[in-house]
């Protein structure tokens, strides 16, 4: 009597294991659900556009612009003060420049970038002779010929060459869609093209800008929908050009030996490779979760070099804390995905690379910044778009806004498109004329 409700109980457990082991199968088939669905709403596909993925790019690059513009203020002033310029000196041009890049963009935005294929051969044989006078005629600064003067404005053409070269790219295997399988059109012209305008970068010694533009590169070749097999060869390939730029180059060696702490003392001699990244890390660090307060950052003391520029991030984690870098960080992340869809909504072929190529290009140059500055790589010298202090670079990052706004727009139906103004104010206004 005593062993019957033993075996029940065995039979009973057995029965529910049973039982557990299909929910148990179901568990992965829900996760793969869930992740699809996830998917599917990040992409936006399941539903119809609208004007949300405009208005989240727009307020996206005007709210990143803002923030430059204060950062820049606060991170320079000081500097500016030490060597007898005005305090607001920088702040003042980088407003400038962005309200250049403000207007460019909206005009950008309200056209068919269809005339961009049209001109994309131009772009690119001004482009190179842009770089080409920087090596003649240009302006080094920190090791980096970079600059040229015209008019009396400083401008850098390698931050031109990057929405050129997305343009070009996607002009090019646009036009090349149905042999893109074919290893030959794949290669030429724009292995040679890009070649070309990379070569003269590095000439200008600036490697970070030459890993941004081979991410452009990269990115055409995918969005284009060139075969698997053909971007791995193409990413070993880059992966080795990079290798070897910075074999070659000794201040190069001595920066990846210092991130990786086995500098010897051929690399110490000279400088502290280390010195940049350590104080960028110092300016984190004081910044705890909320900040020191706008204003009130002591690295920007002259002891954090270019901190209005490449290593603002690290201003902006010391003054506004974690909070203030997570806010940066969830407005490029909506950005990316606001951009991703209008990506994926694309059927022209050439619309499509073009969007794709600005958006690996906006946000692989991010990343690239941030990390730098929180030492998960080695000091490249790249700005962080729409922050870092440069005219060139924030009117030309608007300017790829400007291109993925009009793409956005395109995809909507006429009634949806953003006006100027409201269709009421609008009607009101016509009213009273």
């Amino acid at each position: 009597m005593v062993s019957t409700p033993t075996r029940s109980r065995g039979k009973a457990s057995g029965d529910v294991g049973a039982e557990a082991s299909p929910a148990a199968r179901k568990k992965p088939a829900r996760l793969r659900g869930h992740v699809r669905s996830f998917w599917e709403g990040l992409e936006g596909k399941s539903k119809a556009p609208n004007s949300s993925t405009y208005y989240l790019i727009l307020g996206c690059a005007l709210a990143l612009t803002a923030i430059g513009v204060m950062m820049v203020l606060s991170a320079s002033s000081v500097e500016a003060i030490s060597e007898g310029k005005s305090p607001y000196a920088d702040a003042l041009k980088q407003a400038m420049f962005g309200v250049v890049g403000l207007v460019a963009m909206y005009l950008i935005s309200r056209t068919n970038v269809s005339w961009m294929k049209r001109l994309s051969w131009w772009g690119l044989g001004a482009v190179v002779v842009l770089l080409i006078l920087v090596q003649v005629f240009g302006r080094s600064t920190l090791g980096n010929q970079n600059w040229i003067d015209i008019g009396g404005i400083s401008i850098q053409p390698s931050e031109i060459s990057k929405l050129v070269l997305c343009v070009w790219i996607a002009a090019v295997l646009a036009r090349k869609e149905k042999y893109l399988h074919r290893w030959m059109h794949v290669i030429i012209p724009v292995v040679p093209g890009a070649g070309l305008v990379l070569g003269l970068i590095l000439v200008g010694n600036d490697l970070g800008t030459a890993i941004v533009v081979m991410a452009i590169v990269a990115a055409g070749l995918y969005f284009a929908g060139v075969p698997t097999k053909m971007l791995a060869i193409a990413g070993v390939a880059g992966a080795l050009g990079a290798t070897a730029m910075t074999i070659i180059s000794p201040n190069r060696i001595c920066r990846v030996t210092a991130w990786l702490g086995m500098a010897g003392d051929s690399c110490t001699a000279d400088s502290d490779f280390t010195y940049q990244s350590t104080n960028g890390m110092y300016g984190l660090a004081q910044g705890s979760w909320t900040g020191l307060g706008l204003g009130q950052s002591r690295q920007k003391y002259n002891w954090l070099p270019e901190a209005h520029n490449d290593f603002i991030f690290a201003i902006i984690g010391e003054e506004l804390g974690l909070v203030g870098t997570l806010v940066v960080l969830v407005l490029f992340a909506i950005l990316g995905i606001a951009i991703f869809r209008v990506v994926v909504r694309q059927t022209d072929p050439f619309q499509r690379t073009l969007a794709g190529g600005i958006m690996v290009w906006l946000l692989g140059q991010a990343s690239m910044n941030m990390a730098v500055v929180t030492q998960l790589l080695p000091v490249i010298g790249v700005p962080l778009p729409f922050i870092s202090a440069g005219g060139s670079a924030l009117v030309m990052s608007l300017c790829g806004v400007g291109v993925v706004l009009s793409l956005a727009r395109g995809q909507l139906p006429p009634q949806q498109r953003p006006r100027l103004l409201p269709r009421r104010l609008s009607k009101t206004a016509r009213k009273r004329k």
